[in-house]
């Protein structure tokens, strides 16, 4: 007889057999690259052509004195994309057009209204007022968010944006803190540019609003700076990040096409989390470039720390972590390329990389490759798996030369501050409270320095695209509670 009911349970699920086998079987994420490889080729080409036109530049101004020295060219991509037009302000959607990588894609509010935050105020996380940050962010439509004036934003609770939105902090001075902070979840095509996040704590078991049409109950938050979660095409650049309650920047829940490029982080433990957990699979299709950042003081470990998925790690210096810089489990494949790795005092700290909580005869295969990175002071970097087929032409590939350009590619790494409408002069603002002044093509540029539990518990909701995870875990349901009836009702079926 208790055969018998598992030929019933069998023959009741088999129609969702095919189905499952296409949820378990094929993980790609929506957004996912078929060739991350070939994007990684991409990002190394638009850096060999930004530098030979720096240098070549810098050649004819040693034989000509009389060629115009306030070249906008700065050896960075992306900042050569835009920065060159001293009139960015009538353009400044023309920034959408500029990110490299995995997230090249995000458009942000590209196409949408202005939106213009004129109060630095957060008084209702439910139905925030016109005028303010929160309200801007859930609105359904594309929107490029700018800031009246300089202002410091002290959210009461997470911040849950809505797909489509663009933070531009060009031109004022704009700090994010408080509850939360920042969340993307189960939304995409968001670009947060030329903001402070810091001194972000846990908050929440309360009702926040995610768009125009829905509030829900959230569950207590993890405190990090910037929570991507489930979500893709997104881009965050130049901006500063430090002192926040778990990570600065976490990534999660099969998140895919990301771009984290001209950052400043200091000041922190756990600084930056990409995947979920080892058991995770769908992050296996994660994809995030990492770029042009710097690593700066007191900060200790995870600069990234991996779990599955692909991560181009290229053209970022890193300073003197306290732990190790680079560190993985659950297989990711880790490509490091053309960074500067300066290792700690501490002789027990020199290796950038680690592998979590992973016996060897189980990461020796993981792939994990260091190409023209420059080590110092005693860095040095485990390197596994099998070399990597070359698939382009080497010319074209970041070679230590690159790496020495690290001063140069991430000069402007943080937030920028502008010195004048029309002057095409920045002011890159770190966290280091002195002055140092280095080459910028003319820009007169300054650098000024001043395991995540990734579960909210709250509803999940927010946003318009695809929640990855929501058939599998509506099979994964059906089969549970299904079994669990016909095991426990097994008697009622002796007429079988």
């Amino acid at each position: 007889m208790f055969q018998r009911s598992y030929i019933v349970v069998f023959l009741l699920l088999s129609p969702f057999f095919p189905f499952a086998f296409g949820i378990f079987l094929n993980l790609t994420l929506p957004g996912q690259h078929p060739d991350p490889e070939a994007v990684a080729l991409e990002v190394t080409r638009k850096v060999n052509v930004s530098l030979s036109l720096l240098q070549t530049r810098r050649k004819l101004l040693s034989y000509y004195t009389n060629i115009d020295q306030s070249s906008c060219q700065t050896g960075n991509p992306i900042d050569d994309c835009w920065r060159c037009d001293h009139n960015w302000q009538l353009n400044r959607q023309r920034l959408a057009d500029c990110a490299i990588g995995f997230g090249q894609y995000a458009l942000g509010g590209k196409g949408g209204r202005y939106y213009v935050v004129t109060s630095s105020s957060d008084p209702d996380p439910v139905n925030p007022p016109p005028g303010t940050l929160r309200y801007g962010v859930i609105q359904e439509e594309p929107l490029w968010i700018v800031f009246a004036a300089n202002m410091e934003i002290k959210l009461s609770e997470e911040l849950i944006f809505n797909s489509y939105k663009t933070l531009d902090g060009r031109g004022v001075n704009v700090h994010i803190t408080g509850g939360g902070c920042i969340t993307l979840q189960y939304i995409s095509n968001v670009i947060i540019h030329n903001i402070h996040v810091h001194h972000c704590y846990q908050s929440g078991e309360t009702n926040v609003r995610s768009s125009t049409t829905h509030f829900g109950y959230r569950g207590k938050s993890d405190g990090d700076g910037i929570s991507i979660f489930g979500s893709r095409d997104i881009w965050i650049d130049h901006c500063s990040l430090s002192d926040c309650k778990d990570g600065l920047i976490d990534v999660v829940m099969g998140s895919t096409g990301i771009t984290i490029s001209n950052n400043h982080f200091s000041h922190h433990n756990e600084v930056m989390l990409l995947g979920h957990s080892d058991e995770y699979l769908p992050d296996s299709g994660m994809q995030v470039t990492i770029s042009f950042n710097h690593f700066g003081k007191k900060l200790i470990q995870r600069m990234p720390r991996c779990r599955r998925g692909y991560i181009h790690v290229v053209n970022n210096d890193f300073t003197r972590w306290e732990m190790y810089a680079i560190g993985g489990s659950g297989n990711p494949t880790i490509n490091s390329q053309g960074n500067r790795y300066i290792a700690p005092f501490d002789p027990f700290a020199k290796e950038v990389t680690k592998r979590v909580d992973t016996e060897e005869g189980k990461w020796r295969n993981w792939n994990w490759r260091s190409e023209g990175d420059v080590m110092a002071n005693g860095a040095y970097f485990v390197a596994s798996g099998e070399e990597v087929e070359v698939k382009y032409e080497k010319a074209y590939s970041v070679e230590a030369k690159s790496a020495n350009f690290i001063d140069q590619l991430t000069l402007n790494a943080g937030v920028l501050i502008h010195r004048g409408s029309n002057s095409g002069k920045w002011t890159a603002t770190t966290n280091n409270d002195t002055e140092s002044t280095g080459e910028g093509g003319g820009q007169d540029l300054v650098a000024i320095s001043g395991d995540a539990n990734d579960d909210y518990g709250g509803d999940e909701e927010s946003g318009s695209s695809t929640i990855y995870s929501s058939y599998s875990l509506l099979f994964t349901s059906l089969i549970a509670l299904t079994t669990f009836w016909f095991i426990h009702a097994n008697r009622a079926f002796m007429f079988l």
